[in-house]
């Protein structure tokens, strides 16, 4: 009968989720009750595609099966195949499908969040301009640093008009020109804060080329901007803090800088001042003029060397003269005439060495030591070697 009812085939249950169990095996077992009565209930591994959210007990759930007979117990039970949370439950479905969509298309990669300037001067803030967020937003940046400018954006932050009013609240700050800006409400139910969970807005934060710093709820309140965001406050008093630095921390860097910055210049100068001393120390130590004396000195030391030396070779190559004309006065043929020789030639020019190089009546011009005799040969006699001998033993002895 119960696989015969096309009704029990396809049905939905409301009810409180109890006895709830996870099996080993990818099953879950709970029990679904009312005020009036219990069902029992299980969800194969098969069908867990059909669950977005981690079932607890005292979970308000709308399931969606057949019901059919368990033949071991002899007692019927829902097969679920779908199970979403009633009320707000609904809405955290809602919630976690466009989360994981969102995170797949890439709005949440870390690689496309940019850093919150540290010093702004313009802080743009979408936002209810009577609530309690723009208050402490203002009182606490204005504490912070009062010379930051905040451009505050009266924005619709609940209600079926709050998607297209922080839409547009963040394209108008990002034409302005604002340096960061902040995008946010108090605390609420997840009704009240749903606009921050939308497609639209969570698309125009990712498109803003300004920094944003989402700040909706409580600490404990997390919407879907706070993952698209470049920056997530747990309130919109701590994106205050975020956004504007403080400015006694920045005097007080600034102090912090000037001291290290004096004393790095006191080092540096008494560091100057010493290499200068031992610069004038060292200066006069190696003065040019005492170089300077030192090199004519040496200048003159060696002049009177080269001079020294020069005398020595002069003296050496006269003596060397000397020498070289004493043998070349021995071979002189002017030296030999001077000591009573004479010297013949014909008439030709070409010396007389021998009686064969004359005949009788030939012209023989002798050369003596103060002159020339022009003669004629009357006659030639040769010598025997005897009488060579006798002549040359006259000539040794004058």
């Amino acid at each position: 009968m119960f696989t015969q009812d096309y009704l029990l085939q396809r049905l939905f249950v409301k009810g409180e989720v109890s006895n709830c169990k996870y099996h080993s095996s990818g099953h879950i077992y709970f029990t679904l009750k009312d005020s009036r009565g219990t069902i029992s209930c299980v969800m194969f591994a098969g069908s867990r595609s059909g669950l977005s959210f981690r079932m607890s007990e005292g979970q308000q759930v709308i399931v969606g099966g057949n019901v059919d007979v368990y033949e071991r117990d002899g007692k019927y039970q829902l097969y679920a195949k779908q199970i979403l949370l009633d009320g707000n439950g609904q809405l955290y479905e809602k919630y976690e499908l466009l989360k994981r969509e969102l995170e797949e298309e890439g709005l949440f990669s870390g690689e496309y969040k940019r850093p919150v300037p540290r010093f702004i001067r313009t802080l743009g803030v979408v936002t209810a301009d009577t609530g309690a967020a723009v208050r402490d937003i203002i009182q606490i940046a204005g504490r912070r640093n009062p010379y930051v400018q905040i451009v505050l954006y009266p924005a619709i932050v609940q209600g079926e008009a709050a998607v297209s009013s922080i839409v547009k609240g963040i394209r108008a700050l990002e034409r302005f020109g604002v340096d960061a800006m902040i995008v946010g409400r108090g605390g609420g139910s997840i009704e009240d804060l749903w606009a921050f969970n939308e497609r639209a807005v969570a698309q125009a934060v990712f498109d803003c080329s300004v920094p944003v710093i989402s700040a909706v709820g409580h600490e404990t309140d997390t919407t879907i901007i706070d993952f698209v965001a470049d920056l997530r406050a747990p309130t919109p008093s701590a994106a205050a803090e975020l956004a504007v630095a403080d400015i006694r921390e920045i005097l007080g860097e600034l102090e912090a800088f000037r001291s290290v910055f004096e004393r790095l210049m006191r080092h540096r100068l008494e560091e100057e001042r010493s290499r200068v001393l031992h610069m004038e120390l060292r200066l006069k130590v190696v003065n040019p003029s005492g170089r300077i004396r030192e090199k004519k000195m040496a200048a003159l030391a060696a002049e009177e060397r080269l001079q020294e030396r020069m005398e020595r070779i002069l003296v050496q190559k006269r003596h060397e003269l000397a020498i070289y004309i004493e043998k070349m006065k021995g071979l002189s043929p002017l030296e030999k005439l001077n000591q009573g020789y004479a010297y013949a030639e014909d008439e030709k020019g070409k010396n007389i060495r021998s009686v064969e190089q004359v005949t009788k009546g030939q012209l023989v011009s002798i050369r003596v030591k103060d002159g020339r005799i022009d003669t004629a040969v009357l006659g030639v006699e040769r010598l025997t070697a005897d009488v060579h001998y006798r002549w040359d033993q006259e000539n040794e002895n004058g």
